[in-house]
């Protein structure tokens, strides 16, 4: 599996909106072959913004490649520039393989 997140430092007195911008849009993820689950999470606060992370589970980093060169994903993103005003900055990507998963229904299972 692969884990693609984008860290986003959201200025304060934005988290409403750029949640909203999250749970309104149309992700189009359904549609990918790979796609395993989608997370908006929301994180600490400085001073000056509070952190959001997008969170996605794919079945592979190939999929995950696929998927950032798809027309769903073009289709997701196409509004992106509207948003800029929200956050402080670009995102910023990370990529991980997974190495290990445990949890409910799983052996402790290396990769």
């Amino acid at each position: 599996m692969f884990i693609a997140m984008n860290r986003f430092r959201v200025a304060k007195g934005s988290e409403a909106d750029f949640e909203q911008v999250w749970l309104s849009r149309d992700s189009h993820l359904d549609e990918v072959p790979g796609f395993v689950e989608f997370h908006l999470l929301r994180g600490p606060e400085a001073e000056d913004h509070t952190l959001f992370v997008s969170y996605t589970v794919w079945q592979s980093r190939a999929a995950f490649e696929a998927w950032t060169k798809s027309e769903a994903f073009r289709a997701a993103h196409q509004r992106a520039g509207d948003t800029k005003p929200l956050y402080l900055g670009p995102p910023q990507f990370e990529g991980f393989e997974v190495r290990q998963t445990v949890g409910l229904g799983t052996a402790n299972q290396a990769r």
